[in-house]
């Protein structure tokens, strides 16, 4: 229960989820195993858009709050470099369990950087009105450094 609290605790302070709450589709259903798999292609499309510095299909991905916060995929592109710079080409990126809190669906992912550094990425998605998912949110938790 104690890394359930930390979680909680992340997720509580992340900015995300007060963008998220002003987004989501209030009382939607559960999230079903096929929204999963639809939620991990977009994580995963949007890392391979940010490793080939396609910054036009990362920006596409991002959840309507997280555009109109940016305003632009170049502005969008200079703020995940600055704030998510381990994010770029890293040497490993596993997924993790999923899980919901407050209606709002979290993928997680261990992310092991070029230096070896192990972050843990908490991805909030928004499902739109087309049934679409999009990520309105990341938070990075720094995991132990991996030795070699």
């Amino acid at each position: 229960m104690r890394f359930a609290s930390r979680i909680l605790a992340v997720l509580l302070l992340c900015p995300a989820l007060a963008v998220v709450a002003e987004d989501a589709c209030a009382g939607g259903p559960a999230t079903q195993p096929r929204d999963w798999s639809a939620i991990r292609g977009v994580i995963v499309s949007q890392l391979d858009a940010l490793n080939r510095g396609d910054a036009v299909g990362a920006f596409s991905l991002a959840a309507p709050s997280v555009r109109k916060q940016y305003r632009s995929a170049g502005e969008f592109m200079r703020r995940v470099r600055a704030d998510y710079g381990p994010m770029y080409k890293p040497r490993a990126v596993a997924l993790l369990d999923h899980f919901t809190i407050s209606r709002q669906p979290v993928q997680a992912l261990r992310v092991v950087t070029q230096r070896n550094d192990v972050l843990i990425a908490y991805y909030v998605m928004q499902q739109q009105r087309d049934g679409s998912w999009k990520i309105a949110g990341c938070t990075l938790h720094r995991g132990p450094r991996i030795r070699t």
